[in-house]
């Protein structure tokens, strides 16, 4: 049997998905239809492109407030929804260490957008990386959020920020991921409404299934690769700004201590820090995580 072609559709207006799409002013929403799988993708703005991974329990939503500073700066953004989450739908609920890494692949291919900005928080941090160490010539520039680089080395004293894991690794169908924007992970307390709007997909079956699978298939490997030394017997050619949140605990104390020498693996890389931010440091300060962005593109492409 053939193997259907790529086609991009365009998609309805907000109201028309399910659950409805959190309201965000300015972007287009499109269907990207590759084998196997329909990508719900968010775009702004016109001129070189930009792509946005989100991070976990989150979605395109994530960028709303710095996906239009970006676009009104002479980018498009592309914001999509990685498989196992938002309104993407996936016909093999299988999520292995670099499913989302073809995924994103293919999406480059049929939305041409080689190369790009690559910006990404979170569990898309591990999609973003896989990407600028085995395609470098696809990634103009890098700026991850929340999440070190993967030349890091373990230490006893960063235990404290994998507790958050194991409700993930034993997720119960059903079970609400509302703790996950407990106050220990925000600088500022998110509204009810905001919330809810990042964890309306969790009420589709699939999307609420795909939690052991992202976690279990993807981010567990990819930590006993770094934890191996996978990524310090590489080199990282991808001009990559590193940027945490001054009370991301315990990161924000450790990272120098974890990334020493980042010269003996990359060939340019920054790190930087934001006042009165946590790990969800896209909710809690966008204008400055879309300052420094901005500030990177042009210094490092």
């Amino acid at each position: 049997m053939a193997t259907p072609e790529p086609r991009i559709t365009r998609a309805a207006d907000a109201s028309a998905w399910s659950p409805p799409l959190p309201e965000a002013s300015g972007f287009d929403h499109l269907v990207v239809e590759t084998p196997g799988l329909q990508t719900h993708v968010a775009t702004i703005g016109e001129g070189e492109p930009v792509v946005l991974l989100h991070g976990f329990p989150q979605h395109w939503w994530q960028w709303r407030a710095i996906a239009p500073v970006i676009a009104a700066r002479g980018y498009r953004v592309i914001c999509p929804d990685l498989r196992g989450a938002g309104w993407t739908v996936a016909d093999d609920p299988r999520i292995e260490r670099e499913t989302r890494l073809r995924d994103v692949l293919a999406l480059f291919d049929v939305l041409q957008l080689e190369p790009a900005h690559l910006v990404s928080h979170d569990m898309g941090v591990i999609t973003a990386m896989q990407l600028t160490y085995e395609h470098p010539e696809r990634v103009r520039t890098a700026v991850q959020l929340s999440v070190p680089p993967g030349f890091m080395k373990f230490s006893p004293k960063l235990l404290p920020a994998f507790q958050h894991l194991p409700p993930f690794i034993w997720h119960r169908p059903g079970a609400s991921l509302r703790g996950t924007f407990s106050d220990r992970y925000v600088a500022r307390p998110m509204s009810e409404a905001t919330v809810e709007a990042h964890l309306a997909p969790m009420r589709r079956p699939d999307i609420d299934a795909a939690v052991r699978p992202l976690t279990r298939g993807m981010v567990l490997p990819e930590a006993m690769r770094m934890s191996r030394g996978v990524y310090r017997r590489r080199r990282l050619t991808v001009p990559t700004l590193v940027v945490f949140g001054r009370r991301d605990h315990p990161w924000a104390e450790q990272l120098g201590n974890v990334c020493r020498n980042p010269e003996r693996y990359a060939d340019r890389i920054e790190f930087a820090y934001v006042d009165n931010a946590a790990h969800f440091i896209t909710d809690d300060a966008p204008t400055e995580v879309a300052a420094l962005t901005l500030n990177w593109f042009a210094q490092a492409a």
